[in-house]
């Protein structure tokens, strides 16, 4: 079933666990990850953004995602990530996607705060839940030479952020980058745990393949409600791919579907969203 993101992680705040957000962008990887959250009873976030766009053409492939959250009797929520501007969330809203997050965090913080106003104002009476991200979660590149120039979040401004904005949850950078680590990653923890004391909405993890699984369980004991998961995905598919290439590509599909089911089991474990799809919150 359709689900509203906003209900959803306040439950994961509530009772302190994460929700899985998979970026998925073909069938193999949707297919999979629903598979894992079917076996072991989890809300889940299923997730497109502008980076797959050359892989697989998102107003045709958004029908199934919706589809595959209608028929499930789980909690699904269908979102669009990193939206670097209006007309892009809209689109994605367009298609069926019932929870967005405009992603200014490159802009000035007046820019960051006026763009995501105007997303949450048109979205709100929607009934959609509106991520922003304050600070700069690293894009793909050497891990050492992400931090050098490392934008983190600013505690000292974060309360101030989502007071004028009215975002429903907020991505943070504690450390944390996209794409493949180089070197074993470091989270800021002080950084989190300032964040978190001074905010009250649920706060997001992204670039969370490739963290140490501890880090990522300590974060979401922290405060992290909502993990962003990728990468970690298409390393599972192509173990997979690769241990079973001498086959038919027919049965070679299954192996693949299967080897990211595996990776979401583990994910969902990691985050504690494991049983919990059935967890209700009082007035709301």
């Amino acid at each position: 079933m359709l689900a509203d993101v906003r209900y959803w992680e306040k439950i994961a705040q509530k009772n302190h666990f994460a929700i899985p957000h998979f970026n998925v962008w073909n069938v193999e990887m949707l297919e999979g990850v629903m598979d894992a959250c079917e076996q072991e009873n989890s809300p889940v976030i299923i997730s497109f953004g502008t980076g797959f766009i050359h892989n697989t053409i998102f107003e045709e492939y958004a029908g199934m995602m919706v589809s595959m959250a209608k028929h499930s009797s789980l909690p699904v929520i269908t979102h669009w990530d990193h939206g670097r501007s209006f007309d892009i969330v809209k689109n994605g809203y367009d298609y069926g996607m019932n929870s967005v997050m405009r992603d200014a965090s490159q802009l000035s913080f007046e820019e960051n705060v006026a763009e995501t106003k105007k997303v949450v104002e048109y979205f709100h009476p929607l009934n959609v839940g509106v991520e922003a991200e304050l600070g700069h979660v690293a894009d793909p590149n050497k891990y050492e030479k992400a931090m050098e120039n490392y934008k983190y979040t600013d505690p000292s401004i974060a309360k101030k952020f989502v007071d004028q904005t009215h975002c429903d949850s907020l991505a943070v950078a504690i450390g944390q980058v996209h794409g493949v680590y180089t070197s074993k990653p470091s989270l800021n923890f002080d950084v989190l745990e300032k964040v978190s004391n001074v905010v009250s909405v649920p706060l997001v993890l992204h670039g969370a393949s490739g963290i140490p699984d501890d880090q990522v369980s300590k974060a979401v004991s922290m405060g992290i409600c909502k993990v962003n998961i990728h990468t970690d995905l298409g390393i599972a598919a192509m173990k997979a791919f690769n241990k079973h290439r001498d086959q038919l590509y027919l049965e070679v599909q299954k192996y693949v579907r299967e080897g990211i089911k595996d990776e979401a089991v583990h994910k969902i474990h990691v985050l504690g969203s494991q049983s919990k799809a059935e967890l209700k919150l009082d007035n709301y």
